[in-house]
């Protein structure tokens, strides 16, 4: 009979594998030295302190993490950094000009778009993006592709009328 108390666990690890990633990242170039199974949010926050950027759920469900990568919505938690080496990243930070806040963070402010404000950056980057896809049209349309960023606190009747007023007030200068 084996005396399995008796038996050394030992434990195996997967070797750590890293790598040279460069991030352009609101405008600036960072070379880091991440393992590959950093995720961008991970990057964007730890290493490059944007933490504007918030990590809710960490399973791509609810939105906090959406920053644009080439002028698109990605969920920074399900994307490795390393798959953004090479693109154009922006993150809530970069989003304004200057001093200015950009036009959809006035709106969301104007309209009390937050409550707690945990959600509230992946919220304006994709609602900045709804409006550059040109999908601002109705109240309907809004709230189906703001549908991937949840709010606990049940701000979306003031999210809607702040994206409805950013789109149409906000010309040209509302979305990058």
């Amino acid at each position: 009979m084996r005396d399995v108390a008796s038996e050394r666990y030992v434990e195996k690890r997967p070797a750590v594998v890293e790598r040279v990633v460069t991030l352009e990242v609101n405008g600036r170039t960072y070379t880091l030295r991440l393992d590959t199974r950093v995720t961008l949010l991970d990057a964007l926050r730890d290493r490059l302190g944007l933490v504007g950027t918030k990590k809710g759920c960490d399973q791509g469900a609810c939105g906090a993490c959406t920053v644009h990568v080439d002028g698109r919505r990605v969920l920074s938690c399900l994307t490795l950094a390393a798959q953004a080496e090479g693109r154009r990243i922006t993150t809530v930070e970069g989003i304004s000009g200057g001093d200015e806040p950009h036009p959809v963070q006035r709106a969301f402010m104007e309209h009390d778009g937050f409550q707690c404000g945990f959600c509230t950056p992946g919220q304006i980057m994709s609602a900045v993006a709804l409006m550059a896809e040109g999908r601002a049209g109705s109240d309907e349309e809004i709230r189906e592709f703001m549908s991937g960023n949840l709010c606990r606190c049940g701000a979306y009747p003031n999210i809607v009328a702040a994206i409805r007023e950013a789109a149409s007030g906000g010309g040209r200068d509302a979305h990058l």
